[in-house]
């Protein structure tokens, strides 16, 4: 069985495009969206950073109030343990709070200002309340160091700008996420709808895969019943001549059970194919690429008769494989030799036949035309002696005499005139034809003028029409066919001599494979069709002499004259109703002038 041819791969362009949806769907949102990520968390961090500088800018106020009321505290007479380390402890980060600050807002030169008066504004009141000692310091000293150097106007100027600044950065981070977000929905949409279209086309692919496989197996299956129906026994082998397939019929005449599929050729059949000359030839094929035709062999097939096969083989490629194989066909020519061989015998025997034909004709125009000629002394001197002794007894000769010698005299002119018909009949069939350009319509017009001469001579009140039809012009034999015109016209002449008036019709027409066909129509005696048979043979007649003159020959002369022009006559009639001769000549017959035929 053929083996299914597997599907074509995908082509690179489709491959390449699907890649590149791939990266445009998945990297480059994967990309974008961790860009979105690190946007939402720069604007996370600016949000940070102004929520940091706020709490900071609080937080020095804070310790700055902490460090003048814990001031206020001791001027008023507290003196504890744990004030005074609150104490401390405030002092001690209002510097590290302040470069905190101006570390915080380095990227905004407003703010450095600020903090540039701020630490001015600390570092006075810190240094006054220094000098003036903690126990001096009073309320009204620290309201005349709130009023000469300011802190919470700046602090809350530095929180009006970062909050600003937040709400910008918080609108920022919004926006980020709000894109991050789209683009999040935007490229899972993206994915499923590549993931929608990949499996689309994947299931198309494979519905059209299915198909094709499907296909390829009716193909194959379509193909293994035409190749089992085909009677000429056919065997594929590969490089190593091993089978790869076959038909029924290679099976049936060689013997083969089941599959034969890898087995090596040389043991298929009991044998039948492992001859070294044919393996040698059939490698040849196929490594060289060499095609066997019609390698005759002799072999044994499976009914045990050793039969002639015709064996014929070409290299081929396989469908499903990139390896070669070899095409084998055998043909049994058992039976056709043989009827050549009967062929070349009987053609043998034809020859021999033929040539055993050809001398008895020859001997036999020899004697016609011997014997013709020996007959014309005697017949001379019957005739010649005859109208001596008719003028010797002159005005004495009783009517029975001369009766007597009338009837010698004219069985001598009727012996002479069969001898020159056969001498005529013998010429025709002997000599060589000499094919020339011939216009059958002078031809018929030449004789018809001469018939009409000697039928006014014998029988002067006879009254003939002729009906005379367009005539072709022809290439052939122009004194046989002038013989063949004088025969059929003469005969119409001659047996219409008893109707008054006698009407005889010429016609021509083509028949459907070309030729010409000619016919000869009178109002004659007509004859039996039963006896049609007879007229086209030598010295056969159909009427008496007494009632009609002839030798018998005429029509014989006719007959061998169209069959040598390879054509072909017959005869139509009824008695008393007249008679029709037909004859065709072949289409070949016509001249060529520049390629058209003349008619």
């Amino acid at each position: 069985m053929p083996t299914s041819r597997q599907p074509e791969p995908t082509p690179k362009w489709r491959l390449a495009l699907l890649l590149l949806a791939v990266a445009l769907i998945v990297v480059v949102p994967a990309v974008l969206l961790r860009n979105a990520a690190t946007d939402t968390v720069a604007a996370m961090e600016q949000v940070n950073h102004s929520q940091q500088v706020e709490a900071q800018a609080y937080a020095l106020a804070y310790d700055v109030r902490n460090v003048e009321s814990a001031v206020l505290a001791t001027a008023a007479g507290v003196d504890n343990a744990e004030l005074r380390v609150r104490l401390e402890e405030s002092r001690a980060r209002i510097a590290p709070a302040l470069d905190t600050l101006q570390a915080l807002t380095r990227d905004n030169a407003a703010q450095q200002v600020r903090i540039g008066h701020l630490r001015a504004n600390v570092d006075q009141r810190m240094n006054e309340i220094a000098r003036s000692g903690e126990g001096a310091f009073s309320a009204a000293s620290l309201e005349a160091l709130v009023t000469r150097f300011p802190i919470r106007g700046i602090v809350s100027e530095m929180v009006a700008e970062e909050r600003k600044l937040l709400a910008r950065r918080v609108a920022a981070a919004d926006r980020t996420r709000s894109r991050a977000e789209l683009l999040r929905w935007g490229a899972m949409l993206a994915q499923l709808s590549l993931l929608g279209t990949v499996m689309f086309f994947a299931t198309r692919q494979m519905a059209g895969r299915v198909l094709a496989e499907q296909s390829t197996r009716r193909a194959s299956a379509r193909a293994a019943v035409v190749l089992d129906t085909v009677r000429e026994p056919i065997v594929l082998a590969d490089a190593n001549l091993r089978v790869v397939m076959h038909n029924a019929a290679f099976a049936e005449m060689f013997g083969v059970q089941g599959d034969a599929a890898g087995q090596p050729l040389a043991e298929v059949g009991s044998g039948a194919w492992n001859d070294e000359e044919t393996l040698r030839r059939l490698g040849d094929v196929i490594a060289r690429d060499r095609e066997l035709w019609d390698f005759q062999r002799r072999q044994e097939t499976a009914d045990g008769f050793e039969r002639i096969m015709l064996i014929n083989a070409r290299r081929m490629s396989l469908p499903d494989s990139e390896d070669d194989a070899v095409l084998v066909t055998a043909s049994d020519i058992t039976t056709q030799k043989a009827s050549e061989h009967q062929i070349r015998e009987l053609n043998r025997q034809l020859e021999g036949k033929v040539e055993l034909v050809s001398d008895v004709n020859r001997e036999l125009e020899a004697f016609s035309y011997s014997v013709s000629h020996d007959l014309r002394a005697p017949l001379r001197h019957i005739a010649g002696f005859a109208d001596k002794l008719g003028r010797q007894l002159g005005d004495d000769i009783d009517d029975k005499s001369r009766h007597y010698l009338d009837v010698i005299s004219g069985s001598a002119r009727r012996m002479s005139a069969l001898i020159d018909d056969l001498l005529v009949y013998s010429r025709l069939g002997r000599s060589a034809l000499r094919p020339q350009v011939v216009d059958l319509q002078s031809m018929i017009h030449d004789t018809r003028s001469m018939l009409d001469a000697n039928a006014q001579a014998d029988n002067p009140g006879h009254v003939i029409h002729w009906k005379i039809g367009p005539m072709p012009v022809l290439v052939a034999d122009d004194n046989m066919l002038r013989q063949v015109w004088l025969n059929l016209l003469g005969n119409a002449v001659k047996y219409s001599a008893h109707s008054e008036p006698a009407v005889i019709e010429v016609s021509h027409a083509r028949e459907t494979d070309g030729s010409h066909r000619f016919s000869i129509r009178d109002n004659g005696a007509g004859f039996d069709m039963a006896y049609a048979g007879k007229l086209f043979g030598v010295f056969q007649r159909l009427h008496a002499a007494s009632e009609f003159s002839g030798t018998g020959i005429g029509l014989a002369s006719v007959k061998r004259v169209i069959t040598r022009h390879d054509g072909r006559v017959w005869a139509e009639s009824e008695p008393g109703r007249g008679a029709t001769f037909h004859f065709t000549l072949p289409a070949n017959l016509e001249p060529i002038s520049k390629g058209t035929p003349i008619a």
